[in-house]
């Protein structure tokens, strides 16, 4: 830009140069991606396996549900204090030390010999990760302006599903050429290498060395928490109350728990589906049980990115977020079909679009990012976190207990499609305006 100064009388031309913001914000959802593809990892090796251990360890189908159930127990009821934990101490000492841990839990898995040993190292794996998530809608909440907050949580969040469709036919490889051991040691070293990672990149953005005054100002101006997101922060307990006294915040956990519950039959139950129920070989299941994690990653990134587009075209952030969290969830309906077909291709066709689904629907993130109280912003993430991984208890004991009584995975399709047209009837008519609870000083 050039600005003309006068000098005695003649006019110069001096060229202010306009720096550009950086771009920093990026380097710490490259973190959050990679980050949140181990944390799946780590919980979801043990459906891969599942029928080895069934097989070694001599359990039945509901004993198999209780093991892949232990995580979900401590993982939900320890969302609260890990969102506490996540706005007292900061994402980047809470989530570098649950990184660690829920990496050891993960490791130790590979030196398992029975029932309750297994059970166990499940139920300190759902204790260690369970800041995990809270952080990410924190770190989100601090790094990004509002108008990049679902695509961004699109992004983080389809490094569950790109993860896993990578690993899937690697982790059946280790399975078959090394035994289930070799799949939790492996990924449980995975995991720690990415812990030193994690905390020599990651900082607030007020401590961060990577961004400048620009994209500060960028973030800040657009309704990101750049510099109120620092550790140190105390709560005020007498204001969560207000997490559960709006409505928006109960529809937002009713909904939840239906997006986690299809998810959670894809991370628990689906490849024994494959191996059991459809008769596909260890490998085969692989590459072909991946297809639907492919389908799920496209559609996170597709759900984040038309709800941007949709708030960037001046949509209200209500329509914006809540129209692909409700097709989503209709779509993930889909899956009750599966129930009526032979073939493997059509099954897993419905699979990959009831998946892709759920992925679209996986941006309820940003709700929580968009509506809770700027000073509560990690504790409402435990909270709704809590709420969704109700599932993660729920879905396998349910899907277990069905396999017993019926010796068939019908009943169990028809449970996981019923319960996303509850969280969609949810988002429709409870979730009411998508605003941010402001709590004043008298409340």
């Amino acid at each position: 830009m050039s600005k003309p100064l006068k000098v005695g009388n003649e006019n110069v031309s001096i060229s202010i140069k306009q720096r550009k913001p950086s771009r920093a914000r990026f380097l710490i959802l490259a973190l959050l991606f990679f980050g949140t593809a181990i944390n799946y990892l780590d919980r979801t090796n043990m459906a891969v396996a599942a029928s080895s251990i069934q097989d070694d360890l001599g359990l039945d189908p509901a004993m198999l549900g209780l093991i892949l159930s232990a995580f979900g127990w401590t993982y939900a009821f320890m969302q609260v204090p890990g969102g506490w934990l996540t706005d007292r101490f900061g994402p980047r000492v809470v989530y570098g030390i649950s990184l660690v841990l829920f990496s050891l839990f993960t490791l130790l898995q590979g030196f398992a010999k029975n029932f309750g040993t297994l059970f166990g190292l499940r139920l300190g794996l759902g204790f260690a990760e369970s800041p995990a998530f809270p952080a990410n809608s924190r770190v989100v909440a601090s790094w990004f302006p509002q108008r990049e907050r679902a695509l961004a949580t699109g992004v983080y969040t389809a490094g569950e599903y790109v993860g896993l469709a990578i690993a899937t036919p690697l982790l059946f490889w280790l399975l078959s050429s090394f035994g289930w051991h070799s799949i939790f040691i492996v990924t449980g070293i995975i995991g720690l290498i990415f812990a030193l990672v994690w905390y020599k990149f990651y900082k607030d953005p007020k401590d961060s060395k990577y961004i400048n005054k620009e994209e500060m100002d960028y973030i800040r101006e657009g309704g990101g928490l750049a510099e109120s997101a620092g550790q140190g922060q105390k709560i005020n307990w007498s204001k969560a109350r207000h997490l559960f006294k709006h409505r928006q915040f109960w529809g937002i956990y009713i909904g939840q728990f239906a997006v986690a519950s299809t998810l959670y039959f894809f991370l628990t139950w689906f490849p024994s589906y494959l191996v059991q129920e459809r008769g596909i070989t260890l490998l085969k299941a692989g590459f072909v049980g991946s297809i639907p994690y492919i389908a799920a990653g496209i559609g996170v990134l597709v759900g984040g990115y038309w709800s941007d587009k949709m708030v960037k075209r001046g949509v209200s952030i209500g329509v914006a977020r809540k129209t692909p969290i409700i097709l989503g969830l209709l779509g993930a309906c889909t899956i009750i079909l599966a129930n009526y077909t032979s073939s493997i291709a059509l099954v897993i066709a419905v699979m990959s679009f009831a998946f892709f689904s759920q992925g679209m629907s996986a941006i309820t993130w940003t709700l929580v990012s968009d509506m809770a109280p700027k000073e509560l912003v990690g504790l409402a993430g435990g909270i709704f976190n809590f709420a969704g991984n109700l599932s993660a208890i729920v879905t396998p004991i349910v899907i277990g207990i069905i396999l017993s009584a019926t010796n068939s995975f019908n009943g169990a399709i028809v449970f996981v499609g019923v319960v996303a047209l509850i969280g969609a009837l949810s988002y429709i008519f409870i979730v009411g305006d998508v605003k941010r609870i402001e709590i004043t000083d008298n409340e």
